[in-house]
């Protein structure tokens, strides 16, 4: 599952605006915008949030869980190798 937070964390990693993920994700913007607009964890249909996901780990986007790396870390985002060059906004 992915967080609100995170996904908006993700988009600024990859300096890129919501137009450019939902492109990115074969979504549309609204639907990006529900999806950071929700509390929490990210509400919507399962097919598109997991084309967001998709589309992040194609980025280079790597989702950490709650203390996926010890007992403290919370969730988060961070840069992996990337399979494709991040998409620049224009």
């Amino acid at each position: 599952m992915i967080t609100a937070a995170q996904l908006r964390a993700a988009r600024a990693l990859l300096d890129i605006d919501q137009k450019t993920m939902a492109e990115m994700a074969g979504v549309s913007l609204p639907t990006i915008q529900r999806m950071e607009a929700s509390l929490g964890n990210v509400r919507g249909i399962v097919d598109s949030l997991t084309k967001v996901i998709e589309a992040l780990n194609r980025a280079g986007i790597e989702l950490l869980s709650e203390n996926m790396y010890g007992d403290s870390g919370g969730r988060g985002v961070r840069f992996r190798r990337a399979e494709s060059p991040p998409v620049q906004s224009s």
